[in-house]
């Protein structure tokens, strides 16, 4: 990103061909593995490792809310380089979380909450699954304008897409801290 905000409409931010596409395209395969893999039939024993991964996953999604709080002080203390760096090392938590996820979910069986704060255990995690679904392509799309220096764009999509990612980084915590007595 720039210092300054140039016209989203210069030729130096012409489209390369295909993100927009794969950015969707992703968004969609990601989607659609996540509601899939609920539905994938489960090893009768889980390898011993994919036991640990939701406290990993807790721990990663800790570490991407720490980094983008970072990332917005950098930005507002004018430092780009060091706001670039902390959301490309935010994406990179975020791959990481996607993968021991996806791990986890398609080795192990589901966990029921069984604590008695189920209508807020149940509320946070629905709001966390579906502000994750929706935010995915603006994330992308914000990540992608601000690599590009497309300032304008990306600030656009960032009144979005930032506090959302916060509250689904925060979120994510909170459900294995709600869910983690229950791990067996």
């Amino acid at each position: 990103m720039a210092n300054q905000a140039i016209d989203s409409n210069s030729p130096q931010f012409e489209e390369k061909k295909g993100i927009k596409a794969a950015i969707w395209i992703f968004s969609v395969v990601v989607l659609g593995l996540v509601i899939v893999m609920g539905k994938l039939p489960k090893p009768d024993i889980a390898p011993a490792f994919t036991k640990a991964l939701p406290t990993l996953n807790a721990i990663i999604n800790t570490c991407c809310f720490l980094t983008l709080i970072g990332s917005l002080i950098m930005i507002k203390k004018k430092n780009v380089n060091m706001h670039m760096r902390l959301n490309t090392f935010a994406m990179i938590l975020s791959v990481f979380f996607l993968l021991s996820y996806v791990l986890y979910h398609v080795t192990n069986k589901e966990v029921s909450y069984e604590g008695d704060m189920k209508i807020v255990y149940y509320t946070i995690l629905a709001s966390h699954i579906i502000l994750s679904g929706v935010s995915l392509p603006f994330i992308l799309f914000s990540y992608y304008r601000g690599f590009i220096g497309d300032v304008v764009k990306h600030r656009k999509i960032v009144k979005f897409a930032y506090p959302v990612w916060l509250y689904v980084a925060i979120t994510g915590p909170i459900v294995y801290l709600m869910l983690s007595p229950y791990y067996s």
